[in-house]
């Protein structure tokens, strides 16, 4: 007899609580789907079935999170599954830990600022119910190996007003002990408040030295908030294109590193985590060959790219569960679930928590985010992170590349430090297209038969570089003698155009820096600025014998001239009156007689002018009087001349004075003008013919400088300019009118000069 043996399927359910977050919409989506995969693998879940139950509180509230768990212990479960912010997981931990609930915790952070980590609290007894399946925070460590591989020794971090900054304590630990200065500035959401505020509290020496600081930045920002925030420091100038600042999120999107990109100046680094298990879509999503019908398995609906990394792990932690269920009735370790009550001091807690627990803790899968397990401390340690980046050079949004990865098992993988030319430049001959420009270019003696040679700070540079890389170069001057402008027909001319032509590699010169300019070449970082200013001939002082006669006008020193003789005479006829009265003896007391010569009244008058005195003799009442009338003339006038004459001689008098640009625009007996084509030109112009310009001053100033389209009062070149005022003064002498000039040095400084 053929004995035939009944298999009978014993189909078990394992009930799991889920608590989420209200505006956490697809963690309660994903969580679903991963139970519904699961019914169609059954590699993991064989003849099993998970059943759930989800319960949704507000963000961040941990006494309605223990409501909900106690809620749902009552109905009894196996485990529980949380996607929370760090408070309420505290508070799940506390429940989980005291009713040995196996408990899987992923930290979420919706608002987009990068998370910090959360610290759970130890557990009581030593046993360790929550189990953290999104990773710790690795993104301290790496910043930490980013800036040691960019060899970075001072620099700033922003981070987001939401984000926790207790999360930098690490990493400012590390940095102090490698002795890197680092400073730390809260970005508020209000991004535009943050620059108005900096401009109004500081002062101009302040923000050069904030812009300094700016060169090198690590943003811990939200991607909506880094984008507005770096758009406006490169409106307001504080961004410049030698500045590297790195983007440190664990979330962000190819589309949100693009738009960073397009905004940035200078270079950008982006550091975000990845799971390059997606790309094995075909052989996760075909179990006994056949296709698992999953949204994730297909590429066309695009729904995993769209998941948030909590959304994620969510997904593997179900997964993780399930392995967890399978493992434990394959041991025959099973314990039924007894139904608790969190309000009851006489409940005891699950008897098979703590083996369900071990289970999880010990086993291992392989899912959306790579391989997850719990052996760490308890902590799934398995993350990996890519560090994409785009060099000075490189055009805005299409060389984004990957420059290295960094995981938590191996560290960095690849270089972050800049290629340098320093091993790829013997040998080659470059060519080098100049102007001339004093100080900067000039041309040195030459031997005859020798080839030209050139001298100045420019030069000492080139030849500083060239020891360094161990390059050649010819050197040659433009030959329009033009710094470079843009033309009707879109090309440029002077320098900028031989670069643009490719007629030479290099240009040096001391050239203004535009943003014209820097759209189709590449500047070095600036080593000297000047701000614009006037250029205007200057008087010669020259010695005149008749300038102690300066203090006063003709008028008064003729009054002066006519009253000493004046005066003399009326002295004169009183002390002849005197000495007729005094026509007896003298007796051996009385005195000798007045001269009454007409020669010595006069000097008497003389002498008391120029304040020396006389040896006069005034006995009567009425030439004391008018001797002390006399007196107190005198007195009046040497003060009046002593006070005009130290002003005089102090104070240098200008008859046509031009201290500003206003000053310049309102007179009209000086002419100037600029060096044509050149940035202040093109500066002028651009204000001049400005519309919305509201200051007239630089369309009064533009319509002097382009008369005759700029040929009447503009030179060719700051040499011209400056010989055209120097001439100007040479034929029309000093004291007199003078020719004034605009003319530029491309380094930056502007001059002027007047009257033709």
């Amino acid at each position: 007899m053929t004995v035939n043996d009944v298999l009978i399927t014993h189909i078990f359910f394992h009930p799991t609580g889920a608590i989420f977050e209200q505006n956490a919409i697809r963690d309660d989506e994903v969580f679903q789907l991963a139970i519904s995969d699961l019914s169609l693998n059954d590699d993991i879940l064989q003849s099993e079935r998970i059943t759930h139950s989800i319960k949704l509180i507000e963000p961040n509230n941990p006494f309605q999170a223990v409501q909900e768990a106690c809620e749902l212990m009552n109905q009894g479960i196996l485990a529980l599954v949380s996607s929370t912010g760090c408070a309420a997981a505290n508070a799940l931990q506390s429940l989980t830990d005291a009713m040995h609930i196996p408990h899987l915790f992923i930290q979420r952070n919706g608002d987009g600022t990068p998370r910090a980590e959360c610290q759970l609290n130890p557990s009581p007894d030593g046993e360790r119910y929550t189990l953290a399946a999104r990773p710790p925070v690795r993104l301290n460590d790496v910043m930490i190996t980013l800036v040691s591989e960019l060899r970075w020794q001072k620099f700033i971090v922003f981070y987001d007003s939401e984000y926790d900054v207790r999360g930098l304590r690490g990493f400012l630990d590390q940095a102090s002990r490698m002795g890197l200065d680092v400073s730390l500035q809260q970005v508020d959401r209000n991004v535009t408040k943050v620059f108005s505020t900096l401009f109004s509290t500081m002062r101009m020496e302040e923000l050069n030295h904030y812009r300094d600081t700016l060169r090198r930045a690590i943003l811990l920002l939200s991607p909506r908030t880094a984008q507005v925030f770096i758009h406006q420091a490169v409106e307001t100038n504080l961004a410049s294109k030698d500045s590297h600042w790195v983007y440190a999120n664990e979330e962000v999107s190819d589309t949100e590193i693009m738009e960073l990109v397009h905004s940035a100046l200078g270079r950008m680094t982006v550091i975000r985590q990845i799971f390059p298990l997606w790309r094995d879509t075909n052989i996760r999503c075909i179990r006994n060959n056949h296709r698992i019908s999953s949204l994730l398995c297909d590429p066309q609906e695009g729904y995993l790219q769209s998941l948030e990394v909590s959304s994620l792990y969510l997904y593997d932690s179900v997964l993780m569960l399930a392995n967890a269920f399978y493992r434990k009735l394959e041991d025959r370790k099973w314990h039924s679930m007894a139904s608790l009550n969190c309000m009851r001091k006489s409940t005891k807690p699950w008897n098979g928590g703590c083996h369900f627990t071990i289970h999880l803790t010990y086993g291992r899968i392989s899912g959306l985010t790579g391989l997850m397990d719990f052996r760490s401390n308890g902590a799934n340690s398995h993350v990996q992170f890519e560090i994409l980046g785009t060099s000075y050079s490189e055009t805005f949004g299409k060389d984004v590349k990957r420059l290295a990865t960094w995981d938590s098992d191996r560290g960095l993988n690849g270089s972050l430090r800049e290629n340098r030319a320093e091993h790829g430049m013997q040998g080659i001959t470059l060519k080098v297209v100049t102007l001339l420009e004093e100080p900067f270019v000039m041309v040195a003696e030459n031997i005859l038969g020798q080839p030209k040679r050139y001298k100045g700070f420019s030069i000492d540079v080139l030849d500083a570089l060239a020891k360094i890389l161990g390059f050649k170069y010819e050197m040659y001057q433009v030959a329009d003698g033009k710094y470079g402008s843009p033309q009707a027909n879109g090309s440029w001319n002077g320098m900028i155009g031989e670069l643009i032509g490719k007629r030479a590699d290099v240009a040096i010169s001391a050239i203004t820096i535009t943003p014209e300019r820097e759209n189709v070449v590449d500047f070095s970082k600036r080593y000297l600025d000047y701000s614009v200013g006037i250029l205007m001939t200057k008087t010669e002082e020259r010695l005149n014998i008749f300038s102690l006669l300066a203090p006063f006008d003709l008028a008064v020193w003729a009054c002066i001239a006519a009253a000493i003789p004046v005066v003399g005479v009326m002295v004169f006829l009183l002390r002849r009156v005197q000495s007729v009265r005094t026509q007896n003896p003298p007796g051996p007391h009385q005195p000798a007689p007045v001269t009454t010569s007409f020669q010595s009244a006069i000097w008497i008058v003389y002498g008391a002018f120029v304040q020396q005195g006389g040896e006069s003799f005034m006995s009567s009442m009425a030439l004391r009087i008018a001797m002390g009338s006399w007196w107190l003339f005198t007195l009046i006038v040497c003060s009046s001349y002593t006070a005009n004459l130290a002003a005089y001689l102090t104070v240098s008098r200008m008859d046509n004075a031009v201290r500003t640009f206003q000053d310049l625009s309102k007179q009209t007996e000086l002419s100037y003008g600029t060096v044509r084509d050149s940035a202040v030109f093109e500066y002028f112009r651009v204000k001049g013919t400005n519309p919305l310009e509201q200051d007239s001053t630089f369309a009064e100033l533009w319509r002097t400088i382009n008369k005759n389209q700029g040929q009447d009062n503009s030179v060719t070149s700051p040499a011209e300019g400056i010989r055209k005022v120097s001439d100007t003064e040479a034929v029309h002498g000093a004291g007199k009118s003078f020719s004034v000039h605009y003319h530029v040095h491309e380094a930056g400084w502007l001059a002027i000069g007047g009257c033709l």
